[in-house]
């Protein structure tokens, strides 16, 4: 993704516990060759591969003069790692603190000033990674999923809908462990009601938006009791970095970021703005002003 021509984009290979991952580096064109700057890690919403809102943010972060990564996870697009499409909360963020250290170990990049930016899913990843590594200096969250046990609930429809899918994971992931077998369904369906994500979520539905050829629109099955388990909320009182959040009432999940707002102990900015979840992804005039925010509080931050 080079938009506007003023954008340099490497691709990089980086590993995760001896796993080999793939990103795309994006840089300020007019960037100083061999100059040590600061960076942001860019992670999207879950199932998700670099191509989709990591990139275009990164890209973004880049048009802005700032350096940005957007990798793929185990399992996920270009890299490597089985099973694939296994969400797995745990396993993504030892990817994000491995990405951390890859950028650490670069020279064109300032190992004392890295950020990481979360969308949807990723910010509740980042948060995670965060409070594990204080090497992650400063933290931004756009559109913010972020669910705890009572959320859970209320999004899956009841203790009824919540074990229903913890029965079905935990039964897939006995057959993986017993035979090999992987049962996978969409990732995201207006027609599979047994998908991950089922109803018009036209974003992970039309081709000219997160319907790429680089997406596999899949989800293992076996994902359900590690996502519906996924706390971040409960993290934040040992999140240090300084951290901006930017969401609507008319996103998801905004009682989520209230809550993890209301948690962190950390310098703290929650900014509310209007636009659905998935105009956050890529929409305009949503992405934009989203953007420039963020880069305003890496600019303060960083």
């Amino acid at each position: 993704m080079n938009p506007n021509g003023d954008v340099r984009v490497e691709g990089v290979a980086l590993s995760s516990e001896g796993v080999d991952l793939r990103g795309d580096l994006y840089r300020p064109a007019t960037e100083p060759a061999g100059e040590a700057t600061p960076a942001v890690l860019v992670v999207g919403s879950w199932l998700t591969v670099k191509e989709q809102m990591a990139g275009r943010y990164a890209a973004g972060l880049a048009q802005r003069g700032l350096a940005a990564l957007a990798f793929d996870f185990r399992g996920y697009g270009a890299s490597k790692g089985d099973p694939q499409n296994f969400e797995s909360p745990e396993r993504k963020i030892t990817d994000i603190v491995s990405a951390v250290e890859f950028l650490k170990s670069r020279p064109d990049v300032d190992s004392s000033r890295i950020g990481a930016l979360g969308i949807c899913a990723g910010a509740g990843y980042i948060a995670v990674a965060g409070s594990r590594t204080p090497d992650i200096r400063s933290v931004a969250m756009v559109a913010p999923w972020l669910h705890d046990a009572t959320l859970v609930q209320d999004i899956y429809g009841g203790a009824d809908g919540v074990r229903e899918r913890m029965d079905v994971g935990e039964a897939a992931r006995a057959k993986y462990e017993s035979t090999g077998e992987i049962d996978y369904i969409p990732a995201a369906s207006d027609t599979d009601e047994r998908a991950a994500m089922y109803g018009p979520f036209d974003y992970y539905l039309q081709a000219d938006r997160g319907a790429i050829p680089e997406w596999g629109n899949r989800f293992a099955v076996m994902s359900w009791p590690e996502w519906l388990t996924f706390d971040p909320i409960a993290v934040a009182p040992q999140c240090t970095a300084p951290t901006f959040m930017l969401h609507s009432p008319d996103a998801a999940v905004p009682d989520g970021a209230r809550r993890f707002h209301e948690a962190l102990t950390a310098p703290k900015e929650l900014q509310w703005t209007t636009g659905s979840q998935f105009d956050f992804y890529d929409q305009e005039p949503t992405v934009a002003p989203a953007l420039d925010s963020v880069r305003a509080h890496f600019e303060r931050t960083l």
